[in-house]
């Protein structure tokens, strides 16, 4: 998992890329290829 500042960059990896909010934190989650997942700060 990537952890980033700015998740919008690492949205526009894949198209199946999701943002999604869980926990008071923001993570992009990708169903199809799960290596694109990234967590914000």
């Amino acid at each position: 998992m990537k952890i980033a500042n700015s998740l919008k960059t690492l949205k526009s990896r894949h198209k199946a890329c999701k943002v999604v909010r869980r926990k008071g934190r923001l993570y992009v989650i990708n169903k199809q290829a799960p290596r694109f997942k990234a967590r914000q700060g």
